[in-house]
């Protein structure tokens, strides 16, 4: 019985820990070497996160730098920096790629806010269909015999609690996101 409800809060953690670092990915003002985890280069055929072919570190507030372990790849990554819906102008000097990021317009933030709406409902849709899926788990027991109607309430209640909390910690994450956003 308490196994459903034990999976149930795993599965909602992970989509929250999923969101969290999908945040992560959304600039905020200062540098953060997260931003660029989404970009992918083409290693030797194959594609392949930035951070696994070059040292990303964020020297000054407003300031990337990537060093490549391959200087053969130096314009590969550019490519796929520019190619990237981040809105950064890579630099490099043949050894080394700067990226210095803009301060961001008003209209910028309201993208970045938007963008970050978005995973958010997408995270609050996972933590319903967990919900979804963990009551089929539930009636299916209740089916079987191998619960009471009770219980089969009782845990459905439990479940809807968690979805509840889980649904209002999506919503606290994404306005502290928002605020930081729109910090200037």
């Amino acid at each position: 019985m308490s196994s459903v409800i034990k999976e149930t809060d795993e599965r909602m953690g992970k989509v929250l820990l999923s969101l969290k670092k999908d945040f992560t990915t959304i600039r905020a003002g200062r540098a953060n070497p997260s931003l660029l985890d989404k970009v992918v280069v083409e290693y030797y055929g194959s594609p392949t996160p930035i951070n696994q072919v070059a040292n990303i570190s964020a020297p000054e507030a407003r300031l990337l730098t990537i060093q490549p372990w391959d200087r053969s790849m130096i314009s590969e990554i550019e490519r796929a920096i520019q190619k990237s819906d981040l809105g950064l102008s890579p630099n490099n000097d043949g050894n080394i790629i700067r990226i210095p990021l803009p301060i961001l317009t008003e209209e910028r933030r309201q993208d970045l806010v938007k963008q970050a709406k978005k995973i958010a409902e997408a995270s609050r849709v996972s933590v319903r269909n967990v919900r979804r899926d963990a009551n089929e788990d539930v009636k299916k027991m209740e089916k079987n015999s191998e619960i009471s109607e009770d219980e089969s309430r009782k845990l459905q209640d439990d479940i809807q609690k968690l979805t509840d909390k889980n649904i209002k910690a999506i919503d606290e994450i994404l306005q502290e996101k928002e605020q930081e956003i729109m910090a200037v």
